[in-house]
């Protein structure tokens, strides 16, 4: 009858992991804690499966992992430094909204309609007035509505209505200027781009 090889004493595979070996190991030595030539006849299968899993190694027939075999570069990469993430200063944070789809979309046909009455025809400077003050308290309102803030709202709105004017008039200006045939009055132009601006204050701002 054969004799029981190493492995076999320890109940392990040739192809088992050192860390399987040590666990069969410690296994075995606390079954056989009170049984010192069992213990004994562990420890040496243990030492004889270590010798020829090392003499395996030098000899090529085992792979050694990288970990093991480069632990330097594993030390490098967990000393990388991480790099922290730039957060948005608070002012930011609170002026900034995450609006939903009905903030966003309910704004744009208010804002839609109000454009496509400004763009339609020669239209009067009173009806033009009149759509751009409807535009101006729409946005009082969307933006009164998200923090209760009337005072902020107006002056939001009120931004937003300088600053749409003031880019309206430099495009109808620039399309002039090269030569670029449209078929709006400066103040059709700027009250579009009133409502755009409108728009995305009133969506993207609290």
């Amino acid at each position: 009858m054969n004799e029981p090889s190493p492995y076999q004493r320890l109940g392990v595979a040739e192809t088992a992991t050192f860390e399987e070996i040590q666990t069969a190991k410690k296994n075995l030595e606390q079954t056989y804690q009170d049984d010192a030539q069992m213990l004994e006849n562990v420890e040496a299968a243990y030492d004889a499966v270590i010798m020829d899993r090392l003499r395996r190694r030098q000899e090529g027939r085992i792979k050694v992992p990288d970990r093991i075999r480069f632990p330097e570069q594993l030390s490098e990469f967990k000393q990388t430094p991480v790099v922290p993430v730039t957060q948005p200063p608070n002012w930011l944070k609170r002026l900034i909204d995450t609006p939903s789809a009905s903030d966003i979309l309910i704004p744009a046909a208010v804002y839609s309609i109000l454009i496509a009455l400004t763009v339609i025809g020669n239209i009067s400077e009173s009806f033009l007035s009149l759509l751009m003050s409807v535009g101006s308290f729409t946005a009082v309102y969307f933006l009164y509505r998200k923090e209760r803030r009337f005072g902020r709202a107006l002056l939001l709105s009120l931004v937003g209505l300088f600053f749409g004017v003031a880019l309206g008039y430099l495009l109808f200006v620039s399309l002039q200027n090269s030569n670029i045939s449209i078929h709006l009055s400066g103040e059709q132009v700027a009250a579009s781009l009133v409502y755009l601006v409108l728009w995305l204050i009133t969506s993207f701002l609290r």
